[in-house]
Order: structure tokens, then sequence, then C-alpha cells
């Protein structure tokens, strides 16, 4: 037997009965029954993370994000450790939409999974053409919402990062809200690399976003002190981890006061960003997270989103919550 079939049977089940009631509603009438997924671009599409744990186990999976055609990605090297977390330069590598929907897609319906496909693009027209060739998809049925990545240069403007502006942020989440039928949310992913995020949340909401996904990585770049040189091929990276967790409560805790003022209309926020613990987790839902993402951890613990799981669930058991949903924004005092 192989060490990662050890690893697989021994890796333990998200399928255990939980503490409290773990359901929540994001939208679309689709009731996840736990709040946990996969963060974008840490458990590639799905087959290698099933092999630790059932990913039907999980809320829902996010996949890696998805562009209209294959991409190689940058030159490498592309990764790079840091004290509290690491950078990636990967470049949205990938197979592009065609492959996704032929391949991908079907495969994580065949296992069961919620699949919340994560998709990007370089102009706002390629995020509604891989928009639409995913609703055409066989597989569409196991989509409980999709998640546009809005972390990406606009080579029309500049190279300017769409969720760096408001108008070029609402631009993509009304071209992609037109693609989709009304029952699949929208999640618009918000980059905390800008002023006033609560600005860029307030444009997206406007525009048709169903909910929040906050935060991306924050822009990084680490120096080889050897060499003299950038470390990464492509100069600089996204940071994550836990170093940037108190920058995702910040937000979150932003965006949500705002929506309690009246400022951004009440939806979802999934929370994520240096998640590496049920307590790490709890942080951001009291922030205001109606679910949370797990990303980087899983490099090291490919478990950690079901550990996690259960690790909130009985946080929340020991604090006198008989539903996540009650915990939602409860640091707010409302």
């Amino acid at each position: 037997m192989s060490e990662l079939t050890e690893l697989s049977q021994d890796a333990p089940s998200g399928s255990d009965e939980l503490a409290v009631d773990m359901s929540v509603d994001l939208g679309g009438g689709h009731r996840l029954p736990n709040p946990l997924m996969t963060a974008s671009g840490c458990a590639a599409n799905g087959k290698e993370l099933h092999r630790f744990f059932d990913v039907a186990d999980l809320g829902a999976f996010v996949t890696k994000s998805v562009m209209a055609d294959p991409r190689s990605g940058r030159g490498t090297p592309r990764m790079a450790e840091t004290p509290s977390g690491m950078l990636n330069s990967i470049g949205l590598q990938g197979p592009g939409i065609d492959a996704f929907v032929e391949e991908d897609l079907p495969w994580l319906q065949s296992v069961g999974a919620r699949v919340l496909p994560s998709i990007a693009g370089s102009s706002s027209t390629e995020y509604a053409h891989v928009a639409a060739r995913l609703r055409a998809s066989r597989a569409f049925e196991s989509v409980v919402g999709v998640e546009v990545n809005i972390s990406c240069p606009n080579v029309a403007n500049r190279g300017l990062v769409f969720a760096c502006d408001p108008l070029a942020s609402a631009k993509v989440i009304a071209l992609v809200r037109e693609q989709l039928p009304r029952h699949i949310p929208v999640f618009a992913k918000l980059s905390p690399d800008v002023t006033d995020i609560t600005a860029i949340a307030a444009a997206c909401v406007k525009a048709g976003a169903d909910g929040l996904t906050m935060i991306n990585t924050l822009l990084g770049m680490v120096i080889d002190t050897d060499r003299l040189r950038p470390q990464l091929g492509g100069v600089t990276g996204g940071l994550s981890g836990p170093g940037i967790r108190p920058v995702a409560v910040r937000a979150i805790w932003q965006v949500r006061q705002a929506m309690f003022e009246g400022r951004i209309p009440t939806v979802p926020i999934i929370g994520v960003g240096g998640v590496r613990t049920g307590r790490d987790a709890l942080e951001l839902v009291a922030a205001g997270a109606s679910a949370i993402q797990v990303g980087t951890v899983v490099f090291n613990d490919p478990s950690a989103p079901v550990r996690v799981l259960r690790e909130l669930s009985d946080l929340l058991a020991d604090r006198g919550f008989e539903r996540f949903t009650d915990a939602v924004a409860v640091a707010h005092g409302r």
C-alpha cells in the first residue's frame, strides 16, 4: 500500500455528525450542509484532494480559476516561502474552459460535489464567454454558484486590475450575471490591495453580485539575499497564509459593517485568508463571514477543510450556539 493511499484511508471524514447545525443558505435556493469550502487555486479541480477525503463532504468545492483558453502560467520559480505564509506566482495556469467543462466539472458531479467554479479573464468579454460556456455544460446541475475572480489585470486598460476599480469590477459582474440563470448566485472575489474595499464591494453588489468572497491574496515580493535578485520568476506574487488573516478579518468586518449601515445591500460574504484552524475560521465568521474557504494550509495538511469544519462546530457548541448562522457577524453586537 502506498503512503498516499494510507493517508487517504486515515484521513478524517467531514460526514461525521457535527455538534451544531452547520447548514447555510448562500442564495439561489442551494442550502449547503456546511459552510466549509476550498479556496480557489489550492486544491486544483478536486481529484488530488479527493484522495484524502470525500470532497462531497464540503459545503462546496471551489475550483482553480479557469479562463477561456489554456494557459501555461508564469515562469519558474513560482513559489516562495515567507515567515508566515507563502508567495505564489503561478499565473492562472490551466487547461481552459472547454477542457474544464468536458472533464473536470463532470468528474466533480460524478462524486457528488457541490461546485463553485472560479472564473477569470483578461477582459470583461472573456469573463462573459467563460460564464456562458460554463452554463452550457452538461454537468451544470452540480454548480451551486460562480465565483468571479476579478483580481486579474485588465489588458484593455493598461493592465489595471479589475478589482481595483469600481467601474471595471461592476462591468465584469454585470456581464457574468447576464450569462447565468438567476438561481445561480454570483460571488465577486475582492482584492485587499485597494484604498476602500467597501466601495468595490458596493459597486459589485449594485451590478448584480449575489455575494462576495474576501479576500484574495495580497501582492508581495521576496528578494533572494544570496543572488540579490527577485526570488520569483514573475518578480511579484500573491501572499497567502496565516500572515494575511488579520487583513481578511478587517476587510470582512468593514464590508459587513457597511451592510449594517445600509451603504451596501446585505449579501453573504465568503471569508478566506489564512484559515488553518476552527478558531481562525470562527474569527472570520464573527466578523461577518457566512462561509469559510480553506486554502494554503492544504499544501501541508490536505485534510484541513474537514478538520476545520469539525473544530469550528465544536467551538460553536462550546459557546452555546445551536446553529452556525447564529454566529455570523456576532462580533458586531447586533
